[in-house]
């Protein structure tokens, strides 16, 4: 169970990520403009910016809760439900009811025209994509697998002991030469005592 919740909750924050990058990257909203502009599509990154580096945050934090102790996996599992409640909340009005606002960027680059009003003059309707819904699906996965890592962390198994520092010296199978005194000043061992 302990090695499950690990798991889970690690490819819960890098599925979850990577979704969200991938959706931030393609067509959010198709914005109709009047006149002969015609329509104008929208990516994620444009309608909701914060969604691409929230969504690399999320790849690097399920990467690094892989090898992170017990204290940094509650600061962590606290990051990751922030960052998955943020690509929730900025793909939420993308996702149900477009703003105008969202395309606004994108219109003014395309027409030239600046201003809310004129923007809002020129965009006759907009249609949102399904890579929105996706996004906050994705941002949800990714708070889901915060609040695992809360929950559980205290029993997730503890990393290799190769990383460790070794606690008593080798038995001595041969006499104690310069590399063994170099080994022992990384250890922390004063040769000279």
């Amino acid at each position: 169970m302990k090695a499950r919740a690990k798991l889970l909750s690690v490819l819960a924050a890098l599925v979850g990520g990577g979704a969200a990058l991938l959706a931030s990257t393609q067509t959010w909203i198709v914005a109709i403009l009047a006149e002969v502009h015609g329509a104008l599509e929208v990516t994620g990154t444009v309608a909701a910016p914060l969604t691409t580096p929230l969504s690399f945050a999320a790849l690097a934090l399920g990467l690094a809760l892989t090898v992170v102790g017990p204290i940094m996996r509650y600061v962590f599992g606290a990051l990751a439900v922030a960052i998955g409640v943020g690509i929730a909340a900025a793909s939420w009005g993308s996702a149900l009811d477009p703003p105008v606002s969202a395309v606004a960027v994108a219109v003014e680059e395309t027409t030239g025209l600046a201003g809310n009003d004129a923007v809002r003059e020129l965009v006759t309707s907009l249609t949102a994509t399904a890579w929105p819904f996706v996004s906050l699906v994705s941002g949800v996965v990714i708070a889901f697998a915060g609040v695992l890592v809360l929950l559980t962390a205290r029993s997730w198994p503890r990393a290799g002991r190769r990383y460790d520092a070794p606690t008593t010296a080798a038995p001595a199978s041969r006499p104690h030469d310069a590399i063994d005194s170099w080994d022992d000043l990384s250890r922390g061992d004063d040769p000279t005592r």
